[in-house]
């Protein structure tokens, strides 16, 4: 019979400020099994550890149950702790009785009567439990990134760098993302194509990192260590060997049509490349705006001009696959659909336009040469009005979180208009006004110097006026309602997740969070690592960040990454689904029910087995069975049932 020790943590007030203490150790203390109850404040400390490790000797037990937080906060740290005493590691339980109990209660009686059903509960498990050897899991050195903004190439530079092999997988073609839409960057104001350019080069030219531009992933199978990735890179119908971007094809093209990385506030041409500093700086063909596409093979002028004959209208797409060691994701976000909002006119006013809209007018490289001017006419608005939250903080119509770099980038957007019309009127509309980065407050005490107006109260509606547009509001300091007339108004939209998150976390198993984010493993303690070991998060694929949160968030997960590489093996939970042979029927319902192909078909034996590296413990197989053959080691249905009959009080 096992020599169970169970070990009653105070964790302050958090447990003891509800649960009696006292009467849980002596409960406890009389129940079968139990050679040893103790409790002590704070059971995580290093005399909290030495104290189990102490009483392991002492007592000579071989099982632990540790009453305390939750697991996911401090199971490795007792791990460690009796491993050092010479008791197998998974021979430790712990039992939530302060998430689960102490913090859900607030009636003492009932709190401490709960516990003590749940220390049993787990007593019960532990009982059953068996010593486990975790499973050795090969590494392939080789890093996939996902998303080519600045996170993805920060992430993949930090990664080359230390040596490895990374491939950044970006859908558009070129790298750089949204940060290379923009004019300038606050509040330092510097120029953003200085800043990213080199980067975009670094990477481009790394000898340890391959750039797959135009391409998106078809899917992921496989686990930590061995990711396999199936890659498809669109046809661009450009042969990339031959081309050398000089750019004559695209200056030749009769079609134009509304640019994309301009927002369509400029146009580009069928055969185009995104931007000057594009990397790589190759064009690639529209087909479904090319009139070769169109009119079954007529033009074909940038074929003809085409000196190095680059120019291949046959190319498919092309799909490779490939093996990668872990994943980081860096997809980015984009911008609340403008069709939304109602209350601002929708689409239908020419002149009301967003913040990315108003970088690219900003910006030296943009449609207007860094020139303010109204799309609707192309006159210089001597009014414009920046309004902030715009589908952000709004949870009865639109998003309800804040975006959290709105408030910066719309001053910002009025600081950089009075530099460009000196004599024009900058009205900044705020519910209130975030500036918790950096040199931000200073920022914000900047533009207010430079005569930025900062009007407290969101718009409600925005009329057309004839050439002018009405902005109504109210000014909350006075309770006085406003009327503006503006010449040109932009809003600083709600970022929310990229197009296509959703459907990539299917393919990759990974959780994302009511609004479409990807769900990190813990808010603190570990805020780049996703859910499912091997995949690890980057930037505003997470949720909005502004460019040095980004960054810093790119950097720790590369060194997550190459923390992991730098290992010679993995050692996987052991935790995982097994077979009983003499229950299994060989149905293979199992087999597709499993969503990580972890279950192969053995045909000399008629039954199926189980890949222990891929099993991701979800339970999926364990739920299918109709012979209960499946089960999961540590979590077997005895213990289960063996948990229910203590917790609802058999003894």
């Amino acid at each position: 019979m096992n020599k169970i020790g169970v070990f009653v943590c105070h964790c302050g007030r958090n447990i003891a400020g509800t649960i009696d203490i006292d009467k849980v150790v002596e409960a406890i203390g009389k129940y079968p099994g139990v050679a040893h109850c103790e409790d002590y404040t704070y059971m995580c400390s290093d005399p909290g550890q030495n104290l189990i490790k102490s009483k392991i000797k002492e007592k000579s037990l071989d099982s632990i149950v540790v009453a305390a937080c939750s697991h996911s906060l401090h199971e490795l740290t007792f791990r460690k702790a009796v491993q050092e005493s010479g008791i197998n590691p998974y021979l430790v339980e712990i039992a939530n009785i302060r998430e689960q109990c102490s913090w859900t209660h607030s009636d003492q009686e009932k709190a401490t009567e709960k516990a003590i059903k749940i220390v049993r509960s787990i007593i019960e498990k532990a009982r059953l439990n068996q010593s486990l050897i975790p499973v050795e899991v090969p590494v392939t050195r080789k890093a996939l990134v996902i998303g080519g903004g600045v996170a993805g190439i920060q992430a993949a530079l930090d990664i080359a760098d230390a040596g490895y092999k990374v491939v950044i997988v970006e859908r558009q073609p070129s790298i750089g993302g949204h940060m290379a839409q923009i004019s300038e960057t606050f509040p330092t104001l510097d120029c953003s194509q200085c800043i990213l350019t080199p980067k975009m080069v670094q990477a481009a030219q790394h000898p340890n990192i391959e750039l797959r531009v135009y391409s998106e992933i078809e899917d992921i199978r496989g686990s930590i260590g061995n990711y396999q990735a199936k890659i498809r890179t669109k046809a661009s119908y450009i042969d990339n060997q031959k081309c050398t971007g000089c750019g004559l094809c695209s200056t030749k093209c009769p079609i134009k049509v509304g640019s994309e990385f301009d927002e369509h506030m400029g146009n580009r041409k069928a055969i185009f490349t995104s931007f000057p500093q594009a990397v790589p700086n190759r064009p690639v063909i529209d087909s479904e705006h090319c009139t070769y596409f169109l009119k079954g093979g007529k033009c074909r002028v940038c074929q003809t001009i085409c000196p190095t004959q680059a120019v291949d209208f046959d190319q498919t797409d092309a799909v490779i696959e490939d093996t990668f060691g872990a994943i980081i994701v860096a997809t980015g976000y984009e911008l609340y659909p403008r069709t939304k909002l109602l209350e601002y006119g929708g689409e239908q006013y020419a002149d009301v336009i967003t913040g990315l809209q108003f970088e690219r007018l900003l910006s030296a490289s943009g449609p207007t040469e860094g020139s303010v001017k109204r799309p609707s006419d192309g006159k210089v608005p001597m009014r414009i009005a920046f309004i902030s939250c715009a589908g952000s903080r709004d949870p009865e119509h639109h998003m309800q979180y804040c975006s959290k770099f709105c408030c910066m980038y719309a001053l910002k957007h009025a600081l950089l208009y009075k530099e460009r019309v000196p004599d024009g009127e900058a009205v900044v509309y705020t519910i209130d006004v975030r500036a918790g980065g950096k040199d931000y407050e200073e920022f914000y005490i900047r533009a207010k110097e430079e005569q930025v107006i900062c009007l407290r109260g969101k718009p409600g509606r925005i009329i057309k006026d004839g050439d002018k547009l009405m902005v109504w509001s109210s000014d909350t300091n006075s309770g006085r309602p406003v009327r503006i007339s503006f010449d040109m108004v932009v809003l600083a939209l709600a970022a929310v997740s990229s197009s296509g998150s959703g459907e990539l976390a299917q393919k990759m198993k990974i959780p994302i969070n009511a609004q479409g984010f990807f769900s990190e493993a813990h808010p603190k303690l570990r805020p780049v690592e996703s859910l499912v070991a091997g995949f690890y998060l980057a930037g505003c694929c997470q949720g909005p960040k502004d460019i040095p949160e980004t960054v810093s968030q790119a950097s720790a997960a590369a060194s997550k990454v190459v923390a992991m590489f730098n290992q010679e093996v993995l050692y996987g939970d052991p935790m995982v689904a097994f077979v009983d042979e003499d229950l299994c029927s060989g149905c293979k319902i199992c087999i597709t029910t499993c969503p990580y192909n972890a279950r192969e078909f053995d045909e000399n034996k008629n039954i199926v087995r189980v890949n222990e590296a891929l099993c991701q413990q979800c339970g999926c197989c364990i739920a299918a069975c109709p012979s209960n053959a499946a089960q999961q080691k540590n979590y077997t249905d005895d213990q289960l049932l063996k948990m229910m009959e203590a917790a609802l009080g058999g003894e």
